[in-house]
């Protein structure tokens, strides 16, 4: 998958607060779909979408599901935006030089 799977599966804002929450760590589906305004099984289809773009990992406990953020998916879409930084870097350095006054090189006269 690449970083436009990632995009398009971060797109929905459910979708956002569920792979958000998992920024602290792993969690169960149940608890990833408190407080949330869908159903669990709508969240359990999120997961699915997070999983495909390979942001989000699936660990069997028991009866239980774990859910964890992907890093393989998540340093895609981390290496694609940071070449926007890349760029935007470059340009404010562009910026700084071409308006930067210029130092004239006069010699000092002796006394």
């Amino acid at each position: 998958m690449t970083y436009a799977s990632a995009l398009e599966a971060l797109a929905p804002s459910t979708r956002r607060a569920v792979f958000e929450r998992l920024r602290k760590g792993p969690l169960p589906a149940s608890r990833l779909a408190e407080g949330l305004s869908v159903s669990r099984p709508a969240v359990s289809q999120h997961l699915q979408v997070l999983k495909r773009a390979r942001l989000v990992r699936e660990e069997a406990r028991g009866r239980q599901r774990i859910y964890s953020i992907d890093p393989t998916g998540l340093e895609a879409l981390r290496a694609y935006l940071d070449t926007f930084w890349d760029v935007a870097l470059d340009r404010f350095k562009q910026t700084l030089e071409t308006s930067r006054p210029k130092r004239s090189k006069s010699k000092r006269s002796k006394p």
